[in-house]
């Protein structure tokens, strides 16, 4: 495939020559969720499908940018002194960003560079698309530009690029998993003071099996944001009644059930009891993991997936009825949502051999309740962006 990917490049660019392949994984968090922008821990992995990116260094201060995936957008050219969000460039604001938070944070690019993305993340999946060629952007300048920088440092400048330059409130999960992810192994990470460790994921018989219910939603506009701010709403309250937090990640469960009738408005309360519960299920989830337990760890996943539908209210018709007809399917140890919901994945830990009887049924139910198709991953858990070679 990539002997294609640089062919492809070099027919579009007109360019003969050596030429730089880089790949940057998507990520699917294992449990966790809505954690991290809470200060609480997440349990991602990198997985072995992402984004690919064939570069050529330039001469001048001219950026060409052509995603296979948006074949009909065509090229997208843009120059080192005009780095702004500008809604015609769309998927291209996404790298732009990244350069441009490079530069502001005093790295030298003094140059442009022709490029050619391809990625086999579904769009709009909730697999992190976005993330991923925001890495993916900063492993090139890294390498490109020979930039004195670490991994943990790109991770953060990528989530900021998202944060300021795109517009979207992310937590840093998303970019650390794709950064720093591991082969085998997912990370517990503390979204609070970015401590991390591995940890790995031995299913012994069983395999992580991704479904996406081809519901499309958009992040940016989603109603991400107004769970955020519930979140931090009940954080101010419980401050204004003496109780010293930063993020609701800092309190235990028995510590928020002692405090939580400080919290009136009855939304607030839902989504912080969400926000504490699950970050307590995923500390235990990596113990029962680390213990070969995964049973235990597949019926966290499931509680996961009940608090997301009830108390955050993040999953909605396609979801649910994605995740009830995994649970009902033979051989499923656990299944919950995955990303920020509102469609996007589900996430399933499949005994291997009632995968291909869990896709027929799970695909049938599902499209007998929805209307809708959904398509199944089998999904193995890869290491993080990176540069692939000279080619």
């Amino acid at each position: 495939m990539i002997k294609g990917l640089v062919q492809d490049f070099k027919t579009l660019f007109n360019h003969s020559g050596a030429v730089e392949v880089f790949f940057s994984p998507g990520r699917v968090n294992l449990i966790g969720e809505h954690t991290d922008y809470n200060g609480g821990f997440v349990f991602p992995c990198a997985l072995d499908f992402g984004t690919y990116a064939v570069v050529k260094r330039r001469d001048d201060n001219i950026f060409r940018m052509y995603s296979k995936n948006f074949e009909k957008l065509g090229t997208k050219e843009f120059s080192l002194d005009k780095l702004i969000n500008t809604p015609s460039d769309n998927w291209a604001n996404y790298p732009k960003g990244v350069i441009k938070t490079f530069i502001d944070a005093g790295y030298k690019i003094d140059k442009g560079f022709d490029v050619m993305f391809f990625g086999n993340i579904p769009n709009g999946a909730g697999l992190s698309s976005s993330a991923s060629i925001e890495l993916l952007t900063s492993v090139i300048l890294k390498e490109i530009f020979k930039l004195d920088i670490d991994m943990v440092e790109m991770v953060k400048l990528s989530q900021k690029a998202e944060n300021e330059f795109i517009g979207v409130n992310c937590g840093i999960m998303d970019q650390f998993a794709i950064g720093m992810g591991k082969k085998d192994n997912a990370i517990l990470l503390d979204c609070n003071t970015l401590e991390y460790h591995y940890a790995p994921v031995e299913l012994d018989g069983a395999s992580i099996v991704i479904a996406n219910t081809n519901k499309k939603r958009g992040l940016a506009d989603s109603k991400y944001n107004e769970r955020r701010s519930s979140c931090e709403a009940a954080v101010k309250v419980l401050n204004e009644n003496g109780i010293n937090i930063k993020n609701l990640g800092e309190l235990s469960v028995e510590k928020f059930n002692e405090v939580k009738h400080f919290i009136t408005d009855e939304e607030q309360l839902k989504r912080a009891t969400h926000a504490v519960t699950e970050n307590e299920r995923t500390k235990t989830a990596v113990e029962k993991l680390n213990s070969g337990d995964v049973e235990a760890f597949g019926k966290l996943m499931d509680q996961s997936h009940i608090s997301l539908r009830d108390d955050y209210e993040v999953t909605g018709f396609e979801l649910d009825s994605l995740v009830e007809a995994a649970w009902e399917a033979k051989g499923v140890i656990g299944a919950r949502m995955t990303g920020a919901g509102f469609g996007g994945c589900t996430v399933s830990i499949v005994k291997d051999e009632f995968i291909d009887e869990f896709i027929k049924s799970v695909g049938e139910k599902y499209k007998a309740k929805t209307g809708l198709t959904a398509d199944f991953y089998v999904a193995k858990i890869g290491d993080g962006s990176r540069k692939l070679g000279d080619f």
